[in-house]
């Protein structure tokens, strides 16, 4: 977590909010991206010129199978949890 806590305090994350867009709506971390997990596969080439991705969602469960998934496909990524750790963190 310490690399991602750095990356998040220096402004240089792309964080990625994985929960549903009426989640997202309910609260997110300021300046973050929502796409959600299910569209994950259909939304993969967006991720291709994002550097530094952090994951997040309610409780780091759906940005686990996120960052899973990503790296399968050879997209560097971090799970960071929940969104409200990470809202901590900025």
């Amino acid at each position: 977590m310490d690399n991602i806590e750095k990356l998040i305090k220096a402004g240089e994350a792309t964080i990625i909010d994985v929960r549903t867009p009426s989640e997202f709506m309910g609260g997110h971390v300021s300046g973050s991206i929502n796409i959600p997990l299910n569209e994950i596969p259909s939304r993969l080439v967006e991720f291709k010129d994002k550097k530094n991705i952090v994951l997040c969602c309610a409780s780091g469960n759906r940005s686990g199978q996120a960052t899973a998934f990503l790296k399968q496909n050879g997209i560097a990524c971090e799970n960071a949890g929940s969104w409200l750790d990470v809202n901590c963190l900025c």
